[in-house]
């Protein structure tokens, strides 16, 4: 009886907790989250609590693990590239409409000079106008908002009034002291030196419409694009978050200033894999065919200093060669200096700067294909190559008759894995390169050497828009891309999936 009062109470408390964070995301209107959580929740009830579903519950973590940390994310990913949301355009209609009406201006029509007394009860402040002048009762001036009124007076008060030194220590307690008038006009400080009133800056119509009542400007909402516009066009700012259907998309294909780069960067992204992978391949076959030969003395030592580029992070070895590839001081261009007169321009140059990261990426990748290799190629019979040395066959006749039709197949999967892994290489173009040098022309963020995931990420984050609707556009593409080429090489491979 206490162990079934145990497990109910446990699973009440949990269902309470997630429903307190359900309504809780529900009014910051976040209601996408709401809703996953609320979906996660019922289901989570459901198969716990159902005798039916009883089987199910030990593969429901993992489940809702995919469903929360894969699933969701992309179908998010899918859904802001649909979408105008960009660093202008976050908030939702009522925020910007709330945001623009609480906005103020200090009028220049109705501004006074004023002075500053200190007295025995406290501070008199003196504003001296051309028809009227007013003064405040003594008050204490504190840190934060406050609010004071205002009479009218015939002179200023006794004494010599505060120094502008002094008036500047006291320039925070002032900025946030609001005076009011008796007739219910509002003044805040303008200057060191004087007073203004406050208006509001728009004022919202039946319509819907605002009116700048500082311009006289009407401004209507444009629901297409999101924002408050003129009649000559001119936007108010921030917008709000609105459906533009296909139209992130169709600027990636149409708009020449982004399709041109575009396509340029997803040719190096993909010629940069696939060069990443045979290079990779070859160099880590090689050595693992040099340390498989039997006359090779120390065979410990060179495979464990063969295998340290894999041990070290690869942070610290981008860095390094950040480093040893510097035009100025690295060790590379003073070696290349020396014996032939030369030192590249390995960062400025598109084509140096794009085989210096393949040369970086091939240093960090060989010892893994070296070490999936050195595997295979002990379970490669040895009489075949003694068949073949009877035959005649030479070291490259080994290699393209035994060699690679062995290891080719069981070997393709992880290729198509580390091909996978090198599009997306985001790691390595950030630290080495950040993508430069720039391509001339491009409308958005873009560079020779960017992979599509690092130029996704200048889009989303470094561009003066952030135009993270665009962004989640391109970062789709690649989603599809990736996974048709890996189908495609799969399907090719014949490896069952």
């Amino acid at each position: 009886m206490i162990r079934v009062f145990l497990k109910w109470g446990a699973l009440a408390v949990l269902v309470a907790a997630a429903l307190y964070l359900i309504l809780a995301l529900y009014l910051q209107r976040e209601f996408v989250f709401a809703m996953l959580f609320l979906v996660l929740t019922a289901s989570a009830v459901a198969v716990f609590v159902s005798k039916k579903l009883y089987a199910h519950r030990y593969i429901f973590p993992a489940i809702a693990g995919m469903g929360l940390f894969v699933i969701f994310p992309l179908m998010y990913t899918v859904g802001i590239g649909f979408t105008n949301y960009s660093a202008t355009n976050l908030l939702s209609f009522e925020q910007v409409k709330d945001n623009l009406l609480s906005r103020t201006y200090q009028s220049e029509a109705v501004r006074y000079d004023f002075s500053t007394y200190r007295t025995d009860e406290g501070y008199v402040l003196y504003l001296e106008g051309e028809q009227q002048s007013l003064a405040t009762p003594p008050l204490e001036l504190a840190s934060g908002e406050s609010r004071a009124p205002l009479f009218p007076v015939e002179s200023a008060p006794a004494g010599e009034p505060l120094q502008i030194r002094d008036i500047i220590k006291l320039r925070q307690e002032l900025s946030g002291l609001t005076l009011v008038t008796d007739d219910n006009r509002e003044l805040s400080q303008a200057s060191l030196r004087s007073f203004a009133a406050i208006h509001p800056q728009f004022t919202l119509h039946e319509n819907g419409t605002l009116t700048n009542n500082q311009t006289g400007e009407t401004y209507f909402p444009n629901h297409e694009i999101g924002f408050y516009v003129n009649g000559k066009g001119e936007k108010l700012v921030p917008g709000w978050t609105v459906n533009i259907g296909w139209a992130n998309y169709v600027k990636v294909v149409t708009d020449p200033s982004i399709s041109g780069p575009f396509l340029q960067i997803f040719i190096w992204t993909l010629s940069f894999a696939v060069a990443t992978v045979i290079f990779t391949l070859a160099l880590g076959l090689l050595l693992a065919n040099l340390l498989q030969w039997e006359q090779i003395r120390g065979k410990g030592f060179y495979r464990t200093m063969l295998i340290l580029p894999y041990a070290v992070p690869a942070f610290i070895s981008i860095l390094v060669f950040k480093g040893l590839f510097n035009q100025n001081f690295g060790e590379i261009n003073l070696v290349l200096e020396g014996l032939f007169g030369v030192r590249p321009d390995w960062f400025s140059d598109p084509a140096l700067a794009r085989t210096m990261i393949l040369i970086v990426n091939t240093w960090l990748g060989y010892p893994y294909m070296m070490l999936l290799c050195m595997g295979l190629l002990q379970a490669i019979p040895k009489d075949l190559y003694e068949a073949s040395a009877m035959d005649g066959a030479g070291p490259i006749n080994n290699l393209f008759n035994i060699t690679l039709p062995l290891i080719i197949k069981p070997l393709m999967p992880l290729l198509i894995a580390s091909f996978a892994f090198n599009f997306n290489n985001f790691v390595l173009i950030a630290l080495l390169t950040g993508g430069a040098p720039d391509i001339i022309g491009a409308s958005t963020p873009a560079g020779t050497t960017d992979l599509l995931v690092s130029y996704t990420y200048r889009i989303a984050f470094q561009d003066s828009g952030q135009n993270f609707g665009l962004a989640a556009a391109i970062a789709t593409v690649i989603f599809l891309v990736v996974g048709a080429l890996s189908l495609i090489n799969l399907k090719l491979s014949k490896v069952k999936v």
